[in-house]
C-alpha cells in the first residue's frame, strides 16, 4: 500500500488531506470551550475562573504530549520517506511509551503538590474548593490526554487523518453529553467538567492503542516492509527522544508559554478587575483556542507531508506544498480576523449574561483581541514548517517570541500606560512583531523548500 503522504498534491487534495487534522484540532479546543460554556451557566463565573486559574497545570501536560506528538511525527515521518520503516515503527513505540511514563509522573506530582500549586497559581479564598476539585479530577486523564496529542499526529503520519477526525468528533460529542450530564442532572459542579473532559480524551487514546496493535498483528511479513505504521518491538533512544523534543520544543513552547501567559492575565486582571476579569480574560482565550486550532490543525495536516518529501529529497514536491499552503494561510488568516471581529459579542453572550458586567468586559476585550489573528497564522504556520523541516531551533524562537517573550513585554508595559485597554492588545502586538521575524526566516531558509 502506498502511504497517501507520498501523493503529488494539488492545492484541492492537500487541503483536503490536511481537512481532519484542522477539523479534529477545533473539536479538540472546543473540549475546552464546551466545558466553560457549561461552567459558566451551570456553576457560575467564579467557577469559570477557577478553571482558567489552574489550567496552566493542564497545559503542562498537553505541551509535553504535543512536543512528543510533533517532532516525532517529523523524525518518523522523514525516516519512512527515506525508506526505514522498521526503524520509524520502533521510534514511534518507544516515543508513545516515553509519553505514558512522562504522563504519570506528572499525574503524581500534581496530587503531591496540589494544595501549594492552587494557591501558587493566583487563586483567593472564593475559588480555592474549585481550584482543586478541577485540578484533581482533570489530572487524573494525563495518560489519556497524552495518548491522544500522540495519536492525533500519528494517525496523519500513518496515512489515516480521517481516522483521527472520526474519533475526536465522537470525543467531542461525548464531551458536550457528559458534560450537561455530570453538571446539569447530576450537579457535579467543575467535577463533572474535568470528568466530561476526561471521557472524551480516553476514546481517541484506547483506539489508538486498539487500532495500533491490531494494525501490526494484521500485518503480514511483506507488507511489514512497506510504510505501514504500528507497535513493535523497541529499545530506549536516546539521540531519537533528543531529535524530537528538539524538534517538537516550539510546539512545547508554544504551550508552556501560554501557560505562563495564561497565569500572568489571571494577575493582571485580578488586581485590574477582580474576578470578573478573569472571567473575561477566559473567554477570550477560549475564542483565541477556537479560531488558531484551524491553523494548528492545518500545520500537523500538512507537516507529515513536508517531513516526508524533505528526507525523500523530493524538492519539486516540497516547493509545490510550501506555494499552497502559503496562499491558504494568508487568505484564510483575513476571513478569520474578521469573523472574529464581529462575532465578539455573540460569543460572550454564549458564556454570560448579556449586558453584565463580564459580558461588556469579554465583548470590549475580544474585538480589540481579534487582531491578532490576522498574523497568527502565518505564525503559527511558520513554526509547524520548521518543526517539519527538522529544524527545531527556528521553530523554538518563533513559538518563544509569539506565545511568550513579545507578549511578556506587552503585558509588562500597556497595562501600565492604557489599563485593561492594554491587556487587551497585548497579543496582537506580540503576533505582529513576530510576523516580521517569520518573514526573515521564509527569506533566510527559503533554499530548502524554494
Amino acid at each position: 500500500m502506498g502511504n497517501s503522504i507520498s501523493q503529488d498534491f494539488k492545492p484541492l487534495s492537500l487541503l483536503k488531506f490536511a481537512m481532519p487534522s484542522m477539523i479534529m484540532m477545533i473539536f479538540m479546543s472546543l473540549y475546552t470551550v464546551v466545558d466553560g460554556i457549561f461552567v459558566s451557566r451551570l456553576v457560575g463565573s467564579d467557577a469559570l475562573s477557577a478553571v482558567n486559574i489552574v489550567w496552566p497545570v493542564l497545559s503542562v501536560s498537553n505541551a509535553l504530549g504535543i512536543m512528543l506528538a510533533s517532532g516525532g511525527s517529523a523524525v518518523i515521518a522523514t525516516k519512512l520517506g527515506e525508506g526505514k520503516s522498521k526503524t520509524a515503527r520502533e521510534n514511534f513505540s518507544f516515543l508513545v511509551v516515553t509519553g505514558l511514563m512522562i504522563s504519570l509522573l506528572l499525574l503524581f506530582a500534581t496530587f503531591l503538590f496540589l494544595d501549594p500549586i492552587v494557591w501558587a497559581l493566583g487563586s483567593n479564598q472564593a475559588l480555592y474548593d474549585y481550584c482543586c476539585d478541577y485540578l484533581k479530577f482533570s489530572i487524573l486523564f494525563a495518560p489519556a490526554c497524552m495518548l491522544q496529542n500522540l495519536f492525533q499526529c500519528f494517525f496523519v503520519t500513518a496515512g489515516k487523518p480521517g481516522l483521527g477526525l472520526s474519533l475526536t468528533v465522537i470525543a467531542g460529542l461525548a464531551n458536550a453529553f457528559f458534560d450537561y450530564f455530570l453538571m446539569g442532572t447530576l450537579g457535579m459542579g467543575v467535577r463533572g467538567a474535568a470528568l466530561a473532559t476526561g471521557i472524551g480524551q480516553m476514546i481517541p487514546a484506547i483506539a489508538g492503542l486498539i487500532y495500533f496493535f491490531c494494525t501490526g498483528h494484521s500485518t503480514d511479513s511483506k507488507e511489514a516492509d512497506s510504510n505501514h505504521l504500528f507497535f513493535s518491538r523497541f529499545h530506549f533512544d536516546g539521540p531519537v527522544l533528543v531529535n524530537s523534543c528538539i524538534n517538537g520544543s516550539s510546539e512545547m513552547v508554544s504551550n508552556l508559554s501560554n501557560a505562563v501567559v495564561t497565569y500572568l492575565f489571571n494577575i493582571v486582571l485580578m488586581r485590574l478587575a477582580g474576578e470578573d476579569g478573569v472571567a473575561a480574560i477566559t473567554i477570550i482565550l477560549y475564542g483565541q483556542f477556537l479560531f488558531n486550532a484551524l491553523y494548528l490543525g492545518f500545520s500537523i495536516g500538512v507537516g507529515p507531508v513536508i517531513s516526508f518529501n524533505y528526507g525523500a529529497k523530493n524538492k519539486r514536491r516540497l516547493q509545490t506544498v510550501y506555494k499552497i499552503c502559503t496562499a491558504f494561510v494568508l487568505l484564510s488568516s483575513l476571513i478569520i480576523g474578521a469573523a472574529a471581529f464581529f462575532s465578539a459579542d455573540f460569543i460572550s453572550a454564549v458564556f454570560v449574561e448579556k449586558g453584565s458586567d463580564t459580558f461588556l468586559l469579554t465583548s470590549t476585550g475580544f474585538s480589540i483581541f481579534a487582531v491578532n489573528y490576522l498574523f497568527s497564522g502565518y505564525n503559527i504556520f511558520s513554526s509547524g514548517l520548521f518543526t517539519a523541516l527538522s529544524d527545531g531551533k527556528t521553530s523554538a524562537i518563533l513559538s518563544l517570541s509569539r506565545t511568550f517573550v513579545l507578549i511578556l513585554i506587552s503585558l509588562l508595559v500597556f497595562p501600565q500606560i492604557l489599563g485593561i485597554t492594554g491587556v487587551w492588545i497585548a497579543v496582537p502586538i506580540a503576533e505582529f512583531m513576530t510576523l516580521f521575524l517569520s518573514v526573515y526566516f521564509h527569506y533566510k531558509k527559503r533554499a530548502v523548500f524554494l
